[in-house]
């Protein structure tokens, strides 16, 4: 099978469609498809997330050319 023939005559047979639930149809497709990584990590990454966004904001991070100099790691 080739991949860029199979997508040609998708779209041929797209551009020739005036069935509007067709095309709605194939955009359902796609949404289906495009996943938001964050509603894939866990409960517990994301509050992870959320606390180190919110330390940012706060001005309570250290500089990573702090921390390497300190040799915190």
């Amino acid at each position: 099978m080739d991949i860029q023939l199979e997508k040609l005559e998708l779209m041929k047979l797209l551009l020739e469609t005036e069935n509007p639930s067709i095309i709605k149809a194939i955009k359902k497709v796609f949404h289906k498809e495009q996943k938001d990584w964050w509603d894939e990590i866990s409960e517990e990454q994301q509050a992870g997330i959320d606390k180190a966004l919110a330390e940012m904001q706060a001005g309570k991070l250290t500089p990573h050319n702090e921390v390497m100099r300190k040799g915190i790691l």
